[in-house]
């Protein structure tokens, strides 16, 4: 009798331990969560952001002609209505990634074809800055650039740069991805899977951050895409996915 007695007693206690533990671990995630909370109101890719680490911010992709994005040999930015980027067949993406997460971003080619519109890309955000990126060539008509890296750069929160980076072509496998321009890969037109081919041609960013945020704390994503320059998220990400039963191909 005592012996059932000590051992329902243990019992209880192991239970209330549990609790209190599993009640610890939730508190412990509730104020992790809050601490990486996102503070960013602003989700217009137009308007001014101030943003610290872990907050959301809003940019924006357009693709064009890489003559639309100049006026009188000055480029703007896509925000600037003086360009009438929707009379040029321009088309827009806008994401909102986690400040200084690795981030891989894909635009899905099935209603969209960046040929038809121009073939290169704009990344932007803001107006006071009006910060932009050099357009940057993502398709013409024999390749398909499929993986390219773009790096945000803030100084104390505020977005005053974005520009591609190149990591070489080491990343370049077989013969369904090619080497241009000793820069990038990129995949034949012929071979991407809306031409027939066996390829998905979908446009992917490898997104990452550098500088500092609102409270200075230093953004190093960018550091750690450089380090790791062999490897292609965009495959990596295609692989796992074809590993995926059911997963759409």
């Amino acid at each position: 009798m005592i012996f059932e007695m000590s051992n329902c007693g243990s019992h209880m206690m192991r239970r209330r331990m549990i609790m209190v533990m599993v009640h610890m671990m939730i508190v412990v995630m509730m104020m992790k969560n809050y601490a990486y909370a996102d503070t960013n109101i602003i989700f217009n890719p137009c308007d001014d952001s101030k943003v610290k680490r872990w907050d959301g911010f809003t940019f924006g992709l357009a693709f064009s002609t890489k003559e639309s994005f100049f006026l009188d040999q000055i480029q703007l930015s896509p925000c600037d209505s003086r360009l009438a980027l929707p009379t040029k067949n321009a088309k827009l993406a806008i994401f909102r990634p986690k400040v200084d997460e690795i981030s891989l971003l894909t635009i899905d080619g099935t209603n969209f074809n960046p040929i038809l519109s121009g073939g290169y890309v704009v990344a932007f955000a803001g107006r006071k800055y009006a910060a932009r990126s050099a357009p940057t060539l993502v398709a013409d008509s024999t390749h398909t650039v499929t993986n390219i890296t773009l790096v945000l750069e803030f100084q104390q929160g505020t977005l005053e740069n974005l520009y591609w980076k190149s990591l070489g072509c080491d990343s370049c496998s077989g013969e369904t991805s090619v080497c241009i321009n000793n820069t990038v890969c990129a995949v034949p037109n012929l071979k991407c899977r809306n031409n027939g081919g066996p390829i998905d041609c979908n446009i992917g960013i490898q997104l990452t951050f550098s500088g500092t945020d609102e409270k200075r704390q230093v953004l190093n994503s960018w550091y750690e895409v450089e380090n790791l320059r062999k490897l292609s998220l965009y495959d990596l990400y295609s692989n796992v996915a074809e590993a995926v039963p059911g997963h759409p191909q």
